[in-house]
Protein backbone atom coordinates (compact mmCIF):
# COMPACT_ATOMS: atom_id res chain seq x y z
CA UNK A 1 0.00 0.00 0.00
CA UNK A 2 1.13 3.73 -0.76
CA UNK A 3 2.78 5.62 2.33
CA UNK A 4 0.50 8.20 1.84
CA UNK A 5 1.37 11.95 3.92
CA UNK A 6 -1.33 14.12 5.00
CA UNK A 7 -0.97 17.88 4.45
CA UNK A 8 -3.65 20.62 4.60
CA UNK A 9 -6.37 18.65 4.24
CA UNK A 10 -5.33 16.53 1.60
CA UNK A 11 -3.40 13.44 1.01
CA UNK A 12 -0.95 13.53 -1.38
CA UNK A 13 0.94 10.28 -2.06
CA UNK A 14 4.48 8.95 -2.62
CA UNK A 15 6.21 8.98 -6.21
CA UNK A 16 6.14 5.82 -7.79
CA UNK A 17 9.88 5.28 -7.15
CA UNK A 18 9.73 5.98 -3.86
CA UNK A 19 6.79 3.33 -3.59
CA UNK A 20 9.03 0.69 -5.43
CA UNK A 21 12.07 1.08 -3.25
CA UNK A 22 10.28 1.68 -0.08
CA UNK A 23 6.80 -0.43 -0.27
CA UNK A 24 7.84 -3.43 -2.49
CA UNK A 25 9.06 -6.36 -1.28
CA UNK A 26 10.65 -7.22 -4.63
CA UNK A 27 13.15 -4.25 -3.79
CA UNK A 28 14.25 -6.79 -0.86
CA UNK A 29 16.88 -7.87 -2.92
CA UNK A 30 18.24 -4.39 -3.41
CA UNK A 31 18.46 -3.68 0.24
CA UNK A 32 20.12 -7.30 0.76
CA UNK A 33 23.75 -5.77 0.17
CA UNK A 34 23.66 -2.89 2.09
CA UNK A 35 21.63 -4.03 4.98
CA UNK A 36 24.29 -7.44 4.99
CA UNK A 37 27.24 -4.80 4.77
CA UNK A 38 26.14 -2.88 7.46
CA UNK A 39 25.44 -5.91 9.56
CA UNK A 40 28.59 -7.32 9.01
CA UNK A 41 30.53 -4.10 9.54
CA UNK A 42 28.84 -3.87 13.04
CA UNK A 43 29.47 -7.53 13.85
CA UNK A 44 32.99 -6.74 12.97
CA UNK A 45 33.33 -3.84 15.68
CA UNK A 46 31.66 -5.49 18.17
CA UNK A 47 33.70 -9.23 17.78
CA UNK A 48 36.82 -7.14 17.84
CA UNK A 49 36.19 -5.48 21.07
CA UNK A 50 35.20 -8.60 22.82
CA UNK A 51 38.65 -9.91 23.25
CA UNK A 52 39.75 -6.25 24.47
CA UNK A 53 39.37 -5.89 28.68
CA UNK A 54 39.49 -2.24 28.19
CA UNK A 55 35.91 -2.71 26.92
CA UNK A 56 34.61 -5.98 28.39
CA UNK A 57 35.67 -5.54 32.37
CA UNK A 58 37.29 -2.30 33.61
CA UNK A 59 35.46 0.45 30.60
CA UNK A 60 39.06 1.74 30.13
CA UNK A 61 38.63 1.89 26.06
CA UNK A 62 35.47 3.92 26.85
CA UNK A 63 36.85 6.24 29.30
CA UNK A 64 39.96 6.91 27.21
CA UNK A 65 37.60 7.82 24.85
CA UNK A 66 35.43 9.65 26.77
CA UNK A 67 38.33 11.71 28.15
CA UNK A 68 39.78 12.64 24.92
CA UNK A 69 36.51 13.99 23.67
CA UNK A 70 35.56 16.45 26.64
CA UNK A 71 38.97 17.27 26.05
CA UNK A 72 39.17 21.55 25.50
CA UNK A 73 42.46 22.24 23.63
CA UNK A 74 44.40 25.26 24.55
CA UNK A 75 44.83 25.97 20.40
CA UNK A 76 41.79 25.12 17.54
CA UNK A 77 38.20 23.63 17.89
CA UNK A 78 37.34 20.83 20.70
CA UNK A 79 36.19 17.68 19.27
CA UNK A 80 32.64 18.12 20.91
CA UNK A 81 31.34 20.93 19.50
CA UNK A 82 28.04 21.14 21.68
CA UNK A 83 28.35 22.09 25.48
CA UNK A 84 25.19 20.21 26.63
CA UNK A 85 26.65 17.24 25.22
CA UNK A 86 29.93 17.79 26.75
CA UNK A 87 28.18 18.04 29.95
CA UNK A 88 26.73 15.06 29.19
CA UNK A 89 29.73 12.99 28.61
CA UNK A 90 31.40 14.45 31.23
CA UNK A 91 28.96 13.14 33.81
CA UNK A 92 29.22 9.58 32.99
CA UNK A 93 32.76 9.91 33.22
CA UNK A 94 32.82 11.78 36.46
CA UNK A 95 29.78 8.62 37.96
CA UNK A 96 32.22 6.09 36.07
CA UNK A 97 29.67 4.82 33.85
CA UNK A 98 32.02 3.53 31.39
CA UNK A 99 32.50 0.50 33.67
CA UNK A 100 28.91 -0.80 32.58
CA UNK A 101 28.54 1.45 29.51
CA UNK A 102 31.05 0.02 27.45
CA UNK A 103 29.66 -3.60 28.04
CA UNK A 104 26.39 -2.44 26.99
CA UNK A 105 28.18 -1.00 23.68
CA UNK A 106 29.89 -4.12 22.65
CA UNK A 107 26.72 -6.31 23.39
CA UNK A 108 24.66 -3.45 21.46
CA UNK A 109 26.97 -3.75 18.55
CA UNK A 110 26.78 -7.06 18.12
CA UNK A 111 23.06 -7.51 18.16
CA UNK A 112 23.00 -4.66 15.46
CA UNK A 113 24.69 -7.00 13.79
CA UNK A 114 23.12 -10.24 13.56
CA UNK A 115 19.79 -8.55 13.71
CA UNK A 116 21.23 -6.78 10.45
CA UNK A 117 22.44 -9.58 8.76
CA UNK A 118 19.45 -11.89 9.18
CA UNK A 119 17.00 -9.47 8.15
CA UNK A 120 15.03 -9.13 11.75
CA UNK A 121 13.59 -6.34 13.38
CA UNK A 122 15.42 -4.04 10.37
CA UNK A 123 13.90 -0.55 10.93
CA UNK A 124 14.29 -1.19 15.12
CA UNK A 125 17.84 -2.07 14.83
CA UNK A 126 18.71 0.50 11.97
CA UNK A 127 17.59 3.02 13.86
CA UNK A 128 19.61 1.47 17.24
CA UNK A 129 22.57 1.58 14.81
CA UNK A 130 22.27 4.86 13.48
CA UNK A 131 21.79 6.43 16.91
CA UNK A 132 24.82 4.51 17.99
CA UNK A 133 26.64 6.36 15.22
CA UNK A 134 25.20 9.70 15.43
CA UNK A 135 26.90 9.68 19.58
CA UNK A 136 30.39 8.52 17.79
CA UNK A 137 29.86 11.51 15.65
CA UNK A 138 28.62 14.02 18.29
CA UNK A 139 31.52 12.76 20.37
CA UNK A 140 34.02 13.98 17.64
CA UNK A 141 34.84 10.42 15.53
CA UNK A 142 33.47 10.88 12.15
CA UNK A 143 35.61 7.51 10.50
CA UNK A 144 33.14 5.77 9.11
CA UNK A 145 30.20 6.82 10.83
CA UNK A 146 28.55 8.91 8.69
CA UNK A 147 28.78 6.12 5.85
CA UNK A 148 26.92 4.05 8.43
CA UNK A 149 24.53 6.45 9.46
CA UNK A 150 23.42 7.22 5.81
CA UNK A 151 22.75 3.90 5.65
CA UNK A 152 20.58 3.21 8.85
CA UNK A 153 18.54 6.27 7.58
CA UNK A 154 17.83 4.50 4.52
CA UNK A 155 17.18 1.24 6.28
CA UNK A 156 14.68 2.96 8.44
CA UNK A 157 12.92 4.32 5.53
CA UNK A 158 12.69 1.20 3.82
CA UNK A 159 11.94 -0.85 7.04
CA UNK A 160 8.89 -2.87 5.21
CA UNK A 161 10.87 -4.05 3.22
CA UNK A 162 14.75 -3.95 3.67
CA UNK A 163 14.33 -7.30 5.73
CA UNK A 164 12.68 -8.99 2.86
CA UNK A 165 14.99 -11.03 2.33
CA UNK A 166 15.33 -12.51 5.83
CA UNK A 167 13.58 -12.72 8.76
CA UNK A 168 11.27 -9.92 8.68
CA UNK A 169 9.70 -11.69 5.82
CA UNK A 170 7.68 -13.96 8.52
CA UNK A 171 8.04 -11.25 11.35
CA UNK A 172 5.95 -8.32 9.93
CA UNK A 173 2.98 -10.77 8.96
CA UNK A 174 3.30 -12.31 11.91
CA UNK A 175 3.64 -9.11 14.60
CA UNK A 176 2.27 -6.85 12.66
CA UNK A 177 2.43 -2.93 13.88
CA UNK A 178 0.64 -1.21 16.74
CA UNK A 179 -0.75 1.04 14.84
CA UNK A 180 -1.94 -1.07 12.21
CA UNK A 181 -4.24 -3.15 15.14
CA UNK A 182 -5.40 0.44 16.39
CA UNK A 183 -6.36 1.33 12.41
CA UNK A 184 -8.27 -1.51 12.44
CA UNK A 185 -10.09 -1.08 15.69
CA UNK A 186 -11.53 2.52 14.26
CA UNK A 187 -12.85 1.18 11.13
CA UNK A 188 -14.36 -1.66 12.79
CA UNK A 189 -17.40 0.68 13.95
CA UNK A 190 -17.65 2.26 11.04
CA UNK A 191 -17.61 -1.02 9.00
CA UNK A 192 -20.16 -2.61 11.07
CA UNK A 193 -22.51 1.02 10.80
CA UNK A 194 -22.39 0.21 6.78
CA UNK A 195 -22.75 -3.30 6.93
CA UNK A 196 -25.97 -2.71 9.42
CA UNK A 197 -27.41 -0.09 6.73
CA UNK A 198 -26.93 -1.94 3.76
CA UNK A 199 -28.88 -5.22 5.31
CA UNK A 200 -32.04 -2.83 6.35
CA UNK A 201 -35.16 -4.02 3.99
CA UNK A 202 -36.10 -1.08 1.61
CA UNK A 203 -39.76 -0.02 2.23
CA UNK A 204 -42.56 0.42 -0.46
CA UNK A 205 -43.29 4.19 -0.96
CA UNK A 206 -40.00 5.36 0.25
Amino acid sequence: MAREALRNGRRIEDPPLARRLLGDSRAGWLWLIPRVWLGYMWLEAGIGKLSNPGWTVTGEALKGFWTNAVAIPETGRPAIAYGWYRAFIQFLLDNGAYTWFAKLIVAGELLIGVALVLGAFTGIVAFLGGFLNWNYMMAGSASVNPVYFVIAVALILAWKVAGAIGLDHFLLPLLGTPWSSAAEEKTQPERGRRLGSERQPSHAGD
